[in-house]
């Protein structure tokens, strides 16, 4: 890997993530208990949706969340792309999906190293395929629950605003940027921005889009 490409993995990072991960977690756990037991009476099927994302250094890993789609959901519809008024998601799952609580069991996958709490968010690797070699240049740290470009319009943005956000993340890595954009989180879930994205459908990268 090239001093362009190269990891950004400092230690504080993994420090801060233990620190926050584990209090979280714990607090957390009758919520995901709850939560839980919603998902299994409305829909049965499994509780959790784990799927393949391509972590730090482009590895995959199994990322989880809260199912919120009925079972089977990707090989419906518009597949991995989700709208508004999709009809696969249930109703459990809608709330979950507004208040993005639906991410919440990742902070199993900060736990186990796979993702930080702070970081560009993990996508698929027929995505990651499509990257230009500046955009790859996202994969240098690892993927967040939330993320600068979350805090900055998530959804609403396009790819490019998206990645360069990622991309300017990476270069400025310190523990203020990333208390920065802890406080502002609870501001973007409570205001619901960016859920879905301007056109009521979530995105799919395209690296052809024209700058905002």
């Amino acid at each position: 890997m090239d001093a362009a490409h190269r990891l950004r993995t400092p230690a504080w990072k993994r420090i801060e993530d233990l620190v926050l991960g584990i209090p979280l977690t714990v607090i957390a756990l009758p919520f995901l208990i709850v939560v839980g037991l919603a998902i299994a009476a409305e829909s049965g099927g499994p509780v959790f949706y784990v799927d393949e994302r391509i972590g730090a250094g482009g590895r995959p890993f199994r990322m989880i969340k809260f199912r919120t789609m009925v079972h089977g959901a990707v090989g419906q519809g518009m597949g991995r792309l989700v709208a508004s008024s999709d009809s696969r998601i249930t109703r459990v799952g809608t709330a979950l999906r507004r208040w993005s609580a639906d991410e919440l069991p990742q902070i199993l996958n900060v736990l186990r190293g796979d993702m930080s709490i702070v970081g560009p968010r993990p996508t698929y690797a027929e995505q990651v395929a499509r990257y230009t070699e500046r955009h790859r240049g996202r994969l240098r740290a690892k993927p967040g629950i939330t993320g600068l470009a979350q805090v900055s319009g998530r959804n609403d943005l396009s790819w490019r605003e998206r990645i360069e956000l990622d991309l300017a993340y990476v270069e400025r890595l310190s523990p203020w940027l990333d208390l920065w954009v802890l406080l502002r989180t609870p501001i973007t879930v409570l205001r619901g921005v960016g859920l879905y994205g301007t056109s009521g459908v979530t995105p799919d990268y395209d690296e052809q889009q024209p700058p905002a």
